[in-house]
């Protein structure tokens, strides 16, 4: 199967030697996004429901980018940095899914890049 890089200019560049995302076959993965804002490469500010929100922005212009959406979205890994957001989290998280519960894993990170607080990644289906 042949191995493609997926990048847009609408979510943060990678800050090191990795992807935004990889597409092989029907399959996106997607690097951990952190609330970065794409247009100054600064981590936005404010509380984790506006951090979450970033993040799902971002991982929304790399799954669109990759022929994909939210919407097939089959598993996600979140990290916080306080498990004591989780409900504010959930929130925000839950709002761009919808019906779309995808398999999840969360844990709680000792720390962050870039001082998040909340970093996501995802595998979704794609075109």
């Amino acid at each position: 199967m042949a191995r493609e890089v997926i990048a847009t200019d609408k979510a943060p560049g990678a800050i090191g030697p990795y992807s935004q995302a990889i597409k092989i076959g029907s399959m996106v993965y997607t690097a951990g996004q952190i609330p970065l804002d794409p247009a100054t490469g600064k981590l936005v500010e404010g509380d984790i429901e506006a951090q979450t929100e970033r993040v799902m922005l971002n991982l929304a212009a790399i799954l669109e980018a990759a022929g994909s959406s939210l919407a097939r979205v089959v598993k996600t890994t979140c990290f916080l940095a306080n498990l004591d957001d989780f409900a504010r989290f959930n929130a925000v998280y839950g709002a761009h899914f919808g019906d779309n519960r995808p398999a999840r894993s969360t844990v709680q990170a000792a720390r962050l890049p870039a001082g998040a607080n909340v970093e996501v990644e995802c595998i979704a289906e794609c075109d």
